[in-house]
């Protein structure tokens, strides 16, 4: 595989002040002024209520709260003909909590992905730790700046170790400098210089120098400490300057403000490299050991600076062996001695100059930029496109031949109008019409295809699904209607509330996903207008499919409160159910079992990680639990609830009627339950109710059909329903692509993180 031409970097852009923004402006230079000619663009983040002035390189701005914009630059990057997309990852930079809004982008997109870690948690938070382990996932290689990261990486997020790769922060490639000369230049000549540079917050560490700063002066009377940078622009819109005030009357009341200079402005980098050639120590006094990366320790040590430091990860990485001087955090007396010792010791300091600017030769852009391209040609070279054929054929085992996702039944099943509710054997019976729930699933499939970068269902077939959705809609009623006769007459004039729950549920997952953006506007139009009913619901069920369509909703409109708040509403029911329905032995919301059981765990625990609430996760998991047990069977296979005769309290489940609704519905819930703990035996389970259409089930039959993707309709006592209607079909591929999406994401397993984690 050849060494990518086109190459497009995601994060921030100059002229955005941050960190990020000037390391993907340099790498992205460093990369075109290689040897090998490479064209560059950026796909930029912009903050919330900001403009910038982007260049040209810009070819797409997204703004950071739409989740549109994420899934519309999947397309810009998909349809520029890119060989290699470099993503610049940090938790803030990204919309949604712990910036989850990036994966809408990172799952539609079709490009080999490289992603730079600048920072990686030790104690992740639930929602950080999923964040970045599907991260991580969906990069073909992984960049971290020092080998604490990849140790970080692997154990903590389960990354497998062969995909990472350990690349230095670049820095400018510059001679090694005289300060002395670099003072005249800059009107500081004769006076000792201490610097320290970066966007102005209070973990930095400030006031540890300032407040070194007495004793320092006594043994170098001369001293002076510039802090350059301006404030946080975060912090700046929050305070204003009141911290770089608070600062200022520091310096004041310990009489050093003559010896403290407050430099506020965002510099570019000529000047800044500027002030780094002239200080004779710089410091890097943060208060937080979880800094992965720091630009401006790398610029001043690649430089030649001797460098004062406080023993964050990357400080470690770099200042060992003689080439700075590492001080504990927050200690005045060390940090001043530190100072103090160099300042007063020309011969020590300019040895420790000598071995950092040696050591910091690898770390120049040019050579920086050809460990990315080794990197990234690696990407190139292990990419596999986003098929459904392989995020499905891990697990089927039969019928063998069964490797691919096949939609010639669903096409059968359709006409203009929208999919047929059943069939006769294969051949669909229009006697019966058409129904909501099974135009809402179908709309569902469409929209869990397009979350994968799928586009099997032709647009005109999803337009026709979302037409009859549409239709169904009664204004008068405030209800979707369910069934339709196939001369197109309403049978009703309000369907049931799990029918509604359900049209919810897909509505949600349009609003999020669907490939067209006045689709996905509509989706989100029509689930506002239909949502407050739900309210006076009184089915688990239609609460479950609800809470299903509000995670998808509410990521797509994070700004709807009552949205909000009629989630944790839902969800407060089935916990009050569990409360009082339990009992020693039984964890469960109801006194009998029903169809789609599964749902119930599955909308707790989705709800739970989207709105970071442990009790949620936890009834659902452990309700989860108690419902495998009921759904096993003697020889540990798969046994779908039977349908014949439900709610019958103390009896035992009905071993028949099995039907596929019942075994998507604990795929999907499995699922759930991983993302929630990481617990890998979920994905075991997942596997099981799956193996459920392809003969791991009570009759040993296979339900689906390899050639045309049909599924039959369940299993008789007796034998399999030969019947293959809508319902079964649509299950039957929902799953494939749910468990087909995480199996292409599996890697090895971390640690399990507790649910208590979420805060």
């Amino acid at each position: 595989m050849s060494r990518p031409a086109r190459i497009a970097f995601i994060g921030n852009s100059l002229p955005r002040q941050c960190g990020i923004a000037t390391f993907t402006g340099d790498i992205s230079q460093a990369l075109m002024d290689g040897v090998e000619p490479i064209q560059t663009s950026i796909v930029a983040v912009t903050d919330a209520r900001q403009s910038y002035a982007y260049p040209d390189d810009v070819i797409f701005e997204i703004r950071e709260e739409e989740v549109e914009d994420y899934v519309t630059a999947a397309r810009v990057l998909n349809e520029g003909r890119f060989d290699v997309v470099s993503l610049q990852h940090e938790f803030g930079i990204f919309g949604g909590p712990d910036g989850e809004h990036i994966l809408a982008l990172l799952e539609n997109l079709r490009i080999p992905l490289v992603t730079t870690c600048h920072t990686i948690l030790a104690e992740p938070t639930l929602s950080q730790h999923r964040v970045l382990q599907k991260v991580a996932a969906q990069s073909s290689r992984v960049v971290v700046m020092a080998e604490k990261g990849r140790t970080l990486l692997t154990e903590i997020y389960g990354v497998a170790p062969q995909k990472i790769d350990v690349i230095a922060h670049g820095i400018p490639d510059r001679p090694f400098h005289d300060p002395d000369l670099a003072k005249i230049e800059r009107g500081y000549a004769g006076r000792p210089i201490i610097l320290t540079f970066g966007l102005l917050s209070p973990n930095k560490g400030i006031e540890v120098v300032i407040d070194a700063m007495p004793a320092i002066l006594k043994e170098s009377p001369e001293a002076l400490y510039i802090v350059l940078g301006a404030t946080h622009p975060t912090l700046l819109r929050q305070q204003g300057e009141a911290y770089r005030d608070s600062l200022r009357q520091r310096t004041e009341r310990l009489g050093v403000d003559h010896a403290v200079q407050f430099l506020n402005r965002f510099v570019d980098l000529p000047t800044l490299l500027d002030f780094i050639a002239m200080c004779d120590v710089y410091v890097t006094p943060y208060l937080d050991e979880a800094q992965m990366t720091s630009g401006t320790l790398s610029y001043s040590f690649g430089m030649g600076s001797a460098v004062v430091s406080t023993p964050y990860w990357h400080a470690c990485d770099l200042l060992g062996d003689g080439r700075g001087v590492l001080v504990p955090f927050g200690d005045v007396p060390a940090t001043a001695n530190a100072i103090a010792t160099l300042l007063g010791d020309d011969e020590a300091r300019m040895a420790m100059r000598k071995r950092a600017y040696e050591a910091g030769r690898a770390m120049i852009w040019s050579h920086v930029a050809t460990l990315y391209l080794d990197s990234m040609t690696k990407a190139r070279t292990a990419y596999r496109p986003k098929l459904v054929s392989d995020l499905i054929s891990l697990r089927i085992k039969r019928p063998p031949q069964q490797t691919a996702l096949k939609l010639g039944h669903l096409h059968t099943m359709c006409d203009d109008t929208g999919i047929i509710q059943h069939a006769v054997f294969s051949v669909p019976d229009r006697s019966h019409g058409y129904c909501v729930d099974d135009n809402a699933r179908a709309l569902l499939l469409s929209s869990l295809l397009s979350a994968v970068g799928e586009t099997g269902i032709a647009d005109r077939m999803t337009a026709s699904f979302a037409a009859f959705v549409e239709h169904a809609w009664n204004p008068d009623t405030g209800r979707f209607r369910n069934f339709m006769s196939y001369d197109r007459r309403w049978l009703e004039d309000k369907g049931s509330d799990d029918s509604h729950g359900r049209t919810l549920w897909a509505l949600g997952a349009c609003a999020l996903s669907d490939t067209d953006a006045p689709r996905r506007r509509w989706a989100s139009a029509l689930f506002t207008q239909a949502m407050s009913v739900t309210l006076d619901f009184r089915s688990p069920r239609a609460w479950a499919f609800t809470l299903l369509g509000l995670n998808d909703y509410c990521k797509a409109n994070p700004q709807d409160a009552q949205a909000r708040m009629l989630r944790l509403r839902h969800a407060d029911s089935l916990m009050d159910l569990d409360r009082r329905v339990s009992k020693s032995g039984r964890r469960w919301f109801e006194e009998g079992l029903s169809y789609e059981n599964a749902r119930l765990s599955q909308a707790l625990i989705m709800t739970g990680i989207a709105t970071k609430v442990p009790a949620f996760v936890e009834t659902g998991v452990a309700t989860l639990e108690w419902l495998m047990t009921q759904q096993t069977g003697e020889k540990g296979n798969f046994r779908a609830i039977g349908t014949d005769g439900f709610f019958e309290v103390g009896q035992p489940p009905r071993l028949f009627d099995q039907q596929p609704v019942e075994a998507t519905a604990t795929v999907a819930a499995c699922l759930a339950a991983y993302e929630a703990t990481s617990d890998r035996s979920w994905i075991e389970a997942a596997h099981r109710a799956f193996d459920w259409f392809t003969g791991s089930n009570d009759h040993g039959v296979s339900l689906v059909d390899p050639e045309t993707g049909s599924c039959r309709d369940g299993l008789h006592v007796d034998r399999p329903n030969e019947n293959r209607g809508a319902e079964s079909v649509l299950c039957y591929l929902i799953s494939c692509v749910e468990l087909g999406r995480v199996n292409q994401m599996l890697r090895p397993i971390p640690p399990r993180v507790s649910a208590r984690q979420l805060s």
